[in-house]
């Protein structure tokens, strides 16, 4: 129930990418099929690295975890090398060679959920402490939750943050601790959202789009109205309209939405329905693994991949702002979907030997 579920959103994914893509890759690019192509390429390697870390024993990252953690933080410096790292939309979170895109702040992931799990099994006695328990963990991960703010990212961030608060609670500090974090982050975070405009255009979208329908509210509208005209079964595979230049980026952010014109609710519950139980038997994974460390680093990953799958689910359906986050397994993306799918090898080794 870990493996089938993924190959399912994996054969799902290719589909929803087809049809979100096709109209938009043929007016950009001359080929209709060009980002079906990459994403069925993305999903070879990333099951290649899935079979290999299914093979390869979960303790030999912690033996790793330093080195990680260099290369993570060398990864994100890149970025800010002129001519290094590649602009979208004004931020820099990209790393481009021979055509294509790595995101390092995926492989920062990863990385976080080996560090976690090594430093939280260590200091398993001493997690109730504030300064082994919260302050420790809370200064290497900040250094990286820093770094990519200021690609800017501040949705991978909130990501990485909220995260990082579960693990900490699931660990055992304080809970005093965590409340005290996350009321001075949530300053901070309100901080920045208002000293940027189109992070502020976005939470006054969130709040009323309808305000400005041919304007910050365009985004959400037309998610809106892909899923209400989706129905209960949904117009179709390929018979969806909003993909047509109405939604943007219809292949990435929101694919779901896509998905829920074509496929309806009956095809969107379904995809709920597969995340569930991949998170369900993530979580027993973890549970039943054998030593701390491995139910700390199955919990990680599990955690990781269902936090951003419930984020972008309720960004596409207007109940959270923007985020700028793919939907794990489904949307368009090499990066993410290579380094889950490498997560989901762990899982599956980590299983084998409970």
């Amino acid at each position: 129930m870990i493996l089938v579920p993924v190959l399912v959103l994996i054969g799902l994914g290719l589909v929803i990418v087809y049809s979100a893509s096709s109209h938009l890759a043929e007016h950009r690019l001359a080929d209709s099929s060009f980002y079906l192509k990459r994403q069925a390429l993305f999903c070879a390697a990333g099951l290649l690295l899935m079979v290999l870390a299914k093979k390869i024993p979960c303790t030999l990252y912690s033996k790793m975890v330093y080195p990680l953690l260099v290369l993570s933080f060398c990864l994100l410096g890149i970025l800010f090398v002129p001519g290094i790292g590649h602009k979208v939309g004004g931020a820099s979170r990209w790393i481009r060679m021979s055509g294509f895109s790595f995101q390092p702040s995926e492989f920062v992931k990863f990385t976080l959920a080996v560090y976690m799990a090594y430093s939280m099994s260590k200091k398993a006695s001493d997690m109730g402490r504030l300064r082994t328990g919260l302050a420790h963990h809370l200064v290497v991960a900040g250094l990286f939750i820093v770094l990519i703010l200021l690609e800017p990212d501040l949705g991978t961030s909130l990501i990485i943050g909220g995260w990082l608060m579960i693990m900490l609670f699931v660990g055992g500090v304080r809970l005093w601790q965590i409340g005290s974090v996350l009321a001075i982050s949530s300053v901070v975070v309100w901080q920045l959202i208002a000293r940027a405009d189109y992070r502020m255009h976005r939470w006054l979208a969130f709040l009323n789009p309808w305000d400005d329908p041919q304007g910050i509210g365009f985004q959400i509208i037309h998610s809106f109205l892909a899923f209400g005209s989706g129905g209960l079964f949904g117009a179709g595979p390929g018979a969806g309209k909003q993909k047509l230049f109405y939604l943007p980026e219809p292949h990435t952010d929101f694919a779901l939405s896509v998905a829920g014109e074509e496929l309806g609710f009956v095809g969107v519950a379904f995809i709920v329905l597969l995340f569930g139980l991949l998170i369900m038997r993530g979580i027993k994974v973890a549970l039943n693994a054998r030593d701390l460390y491995s139910s700390y680093l199955a919990l990680g990953i599990i955690c990781l991949i269902g936090l951003q799958a419930i984020v972008n689910m309720g960004v596409v359906l207007g109940l959270l702002p923007t985020k700028g986050l793919t939907l794990p397994f489904i949307s368009y993306g090499g990066s993410a979907l290579i380094l889950n799918l490498t997560g989901i090898g762990v899982l599956l080794n980590i299983s084998s030997k409970t």
